[in-house]
């Protein structure tokens, strides 16, 4: 069963029959904008990209994005770079194996940025989702589409809790292009 996430909720991420979550996928899903013109309709490529950022305590220690598809460990792997939104369903996604995450790797944060300035009031039909890779199931889906003039947007953040992980729904606008550009900007959701 989906969660529909609002801004700063929490959700545990144990299976529904017991059990912690050992594969989770964050999909993101777009459309191109749709302009009409005096000569008809035409549509606009958008380059959203999905990007996850392992932080040890307030430290940055790898980024996994369209430029770096697998982190340094092997245990965030990135679907490769779409450029337009063209496709049905994900458009991108981050593959997380939460049992492979270093130790010292306490929180990634789900990013996602508009790579050619594109806000998310123009964007159609924009979605970040999360999955239990295991069985397919959607756990959780954040709407994008129409949430400001914000060319990016800090998501989530998974975070060890106890013996297990923990999501928490952030939904922060900010500007930046590329996810080395929000960077600084995350020891706010710390």
């Amino acid at each position: 069963m989906s969660v529909d996430l609002v801004k700063g909720q929490r959700i545990s991420l144990e299976k529904s029959g017991g059990g912690e979550l050992s594969v989770v996928r964050m999909g993101l899903g777009w459309d191109a904008i749709k302009k009409r013109g005096l000569f008809g309709n035409r549509e606009a490529d958008v380059d959203l990209d999905a990007s996850a950022i392992l932080m040890a305590d307030n430290t940055p220690v790898d980024v996994v994005f369209y430029n770096h598809l697998t982190s340094n460990d092997g245990s965030v792997q990135h679907s490769g770079d779409n450029r337009t939104g063209v496709g049905e369903g994900d458009d991108e996604s981050i593959l997380v194996d939460l049992s492979r995450v270093p130790a010292h790797v306490n929180s990634i944060f789900f990013v996602v940025t508009s790579y050619e300035g594109q806000n998310f009031q123009q964007i159609q039909n924009a979605f970040c989702r999360l999955v239990d890779e295991t069985t397919k199931g959607e756990l959780a889906r954040y709407t994008l589409t129409g949430f400001g003039p914000h060319t990016a947007q800090v998501m989530a953040r998974m975070y060890r809790h106890n013996t297990g992980w923990k999501m928490a729904a952030i939904g922060e606008g900010a500007q930046a292009r590329t996810p080395l550009d929000i960077i600084e900007q995350l020891g706010a959701f710390l």
